[in-house]
């Protein structure tokens, strides 16, 4: 979709920073609401994926190159990473946008902005500094929480019991729901007939990750799961949704697997393929939040780097890992980090969920006391977003 032909420079400019695919999506509801809310006449610049560029945004370099997360995964990127960082802070002044919107990916966004801040602070322009998505302090280290406060203004939350998180550190934070929440279901049988799965086959989505560090883990250890499984279940044909910075990998990774596979590349098939689903096997991450939504069955996993283990068992709250668990405080969806990620121990969580009906109707009955718990208002969260935006900047909406 391109921008309204008669923008004019007088027209609110707004640059938008997403460096992964979920905050990608984000960014495109985002961009979407701001030209509904201020009748087409906003501009968009900034960093951004495919969604972002199907609604007209150049993006300053490849989103891809932030798709990393951890301590040490990010240690051999960090020199490009630092770059980067460099390379919009100077195009961010360069554009002197009305605002700065960035979007979760904190390891690149935060650095950003508070570099920005600094900037500020010592008599540069003065560029409101919006993030949306909060850190996710109540899993692991909350004293961040404090320190983001000195340099955002404005702080979007997808959770309702995040605010209370950094507002006693005077960071003014505004709940707008969950985008997942507002998704249409998907269409099952349609799916199985466009991608020729028989309609008794059990199909098992399985989700390795967004970044090429958790495909590289994870996949694998799928790959001897689905081994396990298609031992037991005759009929099991396997579909990976995924996205475009790690489908070639998905791609290599699967070419050897022994059961029918379907590597879906396409982001508008998903919400189909979750629902032609019998069961999920996930890594942690928003994706598991919207299998819960979607109503299908699901096994939770993660793997990060061995250097990084020590560090995440001191600072890593396990309650709090899986979205759909933190939000209703109470373990619905089964989670296996590290030594517990095994093709046995997921083999089994998976079998249950396939064979036992109460350990699949529970997780399918959560996600309507989810969705209660998500909806901030009658409005989409993307239009809560740019309302939020909007009246930041003083403006009507």
């Amino acid at each position: 979709m391109s921008a309204p032909a008669d923008l004019v420079d007088g027209d609110p400019l707004f640059y938008i920073i997403a460096g992964e695919a979920s905050g990608d999506v984000l960014g495109a509801g985002l961009i979407r609401a701001l030209r509904a809310l201020t009748g087409g006449r906003a501009r968009f610049v900034g960093v951004g994926g495919e969604r972002m560029a199907e609604e007209g945004l150049e993006s300053l370099f490849p989103i891809a190159e932030m798709a990393v997360m951890g301590v040490f995964e990010i240690l051999p990127h960090a020199p490009r990473l630092l770059r980067r960082v460099r390379e919009t802070v100077k195009d961010v002044i360069a554009k002197a946008p009305d605002t700065l919107i960035t979007i979760d990916s904190q390891a690149f966004t935060m650095r950003v902005a508070r570099r920005l801040r600094k900037c500020r602070d010592n008599g540069g322009a003065a560029i409101p500094l919006i993030h949306m998505v909060a850190p996710t302090v109540w899993a692991w280290r909350p004293g961040r929480a404090k320190v983001i406060a000195r340099f955002l203004d404005h702080l979007l939350v997808l959770f309702p019991f995040e605010p209370p998180y950094f507002e006693p550190h005077g960071l003014t934070t505004s709940f707008i729901g969950h985008p997942a929440i507002d998704q249409p279901a998907g269409n099952g049988p349609a799916f199985r007939e466009r991608f020729w799965i028989a309609s008794d086959a059990m199909v098992l989505a399985v989700l390795p990750g967004s970044r090429p560090g958790e495909v590289k883990r994870l996949l694998p250890v799928f790959g001897e799961t689905v081994k396990r499984l298609a031992a037991r279940y005759g009929k099991l044909h396997v579909v990976i949704p995924t996205v475009s910075v790690v489908a070639d990998q998905v791609e290599a990774g699967v070419a050897d697997w022994t059961v029918p596979v379907s590597v879906i590349r396409d982001v508008a098939y998903k919400a189909d393929a979750f629902a032609a689903s019998d069961v999920a096997l996930a890594t942690s991450g928003t994706v598991t939040l919207e299998l819960s939504l979607a109503r299908v069955p699901t096994v939770v996993a993660y793997r990060v780097h061995p250097f990084s283990v020590p560090i995440g068992h001191l600072l890593i709250n396990r309650d709090s890992v899986v979205l759909t668990n933190r939000i209703l405080g109470r373990q619905i969806l089964p989670l296996f980090i590290q030594s517990e990620c095994t093709p046995q121990g997921l083999g089994l969580a998976i079998t249950r969920l396939l064979d036992d009906p109460e350990a699949r109707a529970e997780q399918m009955a959560a996600a309507d006391e989810v969705v209660r718990r998500l909806r901030a208002a009658d409005e989409p969260a993307s239009i809560l977003a740019g309302r939020a935006v909007l009246k930041a900047l003083g403006q009507p909406n």
